[in-house]
């Protein structure tokens, strides 16, 4: 997958763009549709074998066991280096495993790329909020939200920074 051409059976790539612009709408509900839309081509590699390596990973997170999610991962990305979600998701089981630098390399190659990936940038900013780079953090929870602004973990990671930086100030 390049960011030229989604990923087999997803959408075009204007039909992408439209996808983002419904989701940047802060009124109304279409940006759920939009949101599903994107999240479902995302899931999409190309190939049927490694979309269940990808389902095996997440399996694996939701179940807490972030080492066996690293493993199935780790495959996917050796199998499909251009595939964003692959590297999204081995950057949340590193995280989830406590090594958060191979989780900072994994989400900066996914946001290489698909530099729209928000659930990437909200880690980062997660990342960076539980190092106290707070100007950073803050920065990557905007960014994320200038893409997709009905995040509630980004929202309250900025409403808690700027509260923090509004308390020194003072």
């Amino acid at each position: 997958m390049t960011l030229s051409a989604p990923p087999l059976g997803a959408q075009t790539a204007d039909e992408m763009d439209a996808l983002f612009a419904e989701l940047a709408e802060p009124e109304g509900d279409a940006w759920m549709r939009a949101q599903s839309d994107i999240e479902r081509a995302w899931s999409r590699s190309g190939s049927a074998s490694l979309d269940f390596l990808l389902m095996r990973g997440e399996a694996a997170l939701d179940a807490g066991d972030a080492l066996a999610a690293v493993g199935h991962l780790t495959a996917l990305t050796e199998n499909a280096p251009d595939f964003a979600s692959g590297w999204a998701a081995r950057a949340v089981a590193f995280f989830m495993a406590g090594q958060t630098g191979p989780a900072a390399e994994d989400l900066a190659r996914a946001l290489a790329l698909e530099p729209r990936h928000w659930p990437s940038l909200t880690l980062l900013g997660s990342m960076l909020e539980d190092t106290g780079d707070t100007a950073r953090a803050l920065e990557a929870y905007r960014a994320s939200l200038a893409i997709n602004p009905h995040q509630e973990d980004a929202e309250d990671g900025v409403t808690r920074l700027t509260t923090a930086q509004a308390g020194q100030g003072a």
